[in-house]
């Protein structure tokens, strides 16, 4: 029987994860722009808790669930993450052609995640 904290604490993790992920890639964009090498190396530096996240994520998860169902599951944790950050930081406008892809994106995860 597999604790219930294993089957969670994978997607908690994640979430964490893509937070600090999506800032690094995206972050440097809103405001006044950075020299290109002050924002590699302060993206570089923000990415690092992430990593410090994924991987026990992944390493817990994989207990229980498949690399497939991980990777799938982190993609569709990015799609949420990304959207509102988007919306909320950079203030951009979310189309519906996007919101379709993204749905497109989830079938597809689902797909992977349930149908194993």
């Amino acid at each position: 029987m597999t604790p219930l904290w294993a089957k969670i604490a994978p997607w908690g993790l994640l979430i964490c994860s893509n937070v600090f992920m999506t800032y690094a890639w995206y972050g440097h964009l809103k405001g006044k722009p950075l020299a290109l090498p002050v924002a590699i190396l302060s993206s570089w530096l923000i990415a690092l808790p992430e990593y410090m996240l994924a991987v026990p994520a992944n390493r817990i998860g994989h207990g229980v669930y498949s690399t497939a169902q991980l990777k799938t599951g982190q993609e569709a944790i990015t799609l949420i993450v990304f959207t509102l950050f988007s919306y909320f930081y950079l203030g951009e406008a979310i189309r519906w052609t996007t919101m379709l892809g993204f749905l497109l994106i989830f079938a597809g995860a689902a797909l992977v995640f349930f149908f194993k």
